[in-house]
């Protein structure tokens, strides 16, 4: 049985997001989302917010399960009696700094395998990081996003009625 962390800020969720954990759940029998509780990143949603998201999101994928963690990665996995890790990759940015981390990993823990997914090509450009600048200005995300990810970043943001995108 394979079993593999995915971990990530997830703030918010977005629909790569989404697209990979469904690439994932398609070559592991178990996938745990690991929401990372990262102090350096100024999160805009709190850890039990993206949890929340995360597990309505994904309550139709099974062998999903979602979870918060803290510290470093490969401790994590080893706790979880996890196989690999899933990361995904959208540019040749994402990869160098994944390579980088997938090498460090390697040598604290040379167990561990790290699998690379790329979400389709209608997700690629998605980044939590543009979804909340956008959402910001108060334009539209819900395209972006899971309905889940949209009610709650609105509420949170202050939006009444977003501007609609050329798209939407």
């Amino acid at each position: 049985m394979q079993k593999a962390i995915y971990p990530g800020s997830f703030d918010p969720l977005h629909n790569g997001h989404l697209d990979v954990i469904g690439r994932a759940t398609r070559l592991c029998d178990s996938v745990v989302i690991a929401v990372a509780a990262n102090a350096s990143k100024n999160a805009l949603l709190s850890s039990t917010e993206r949890i929340e998201i995360i597990q309505q999101a994904t309550a139709d994928m099974p062998g999903v399960s979602v979870t918060a963690f803290d510290g470093l990665l490969v401790d994590f996995v080893i706790e979880q009696k996890a196989d690999c890790i899933i990361r995904g990759l959208r540019a040749i940015s994402d990869f160098e700094y994944e390579f980088q981390m997938t090498l460090m990993n390697r040598q604290l823990r040379s167990n561990i395998e790290t699998i690379f997914l790329m979400p389709s090509q209608e997700h690629i450009y998605l980044s939590s990081r543009i979804i909340k600048e956008i959402a910001g200005t108060g334009n539209d995300v819900r395209n972006f996003i899971p309905k889940e990810a949209a009610s709650i970043l609105e509420k949170k943001l202050g939006l009444k009625q977003p501007k609609p995108t050329e798209s939407g």
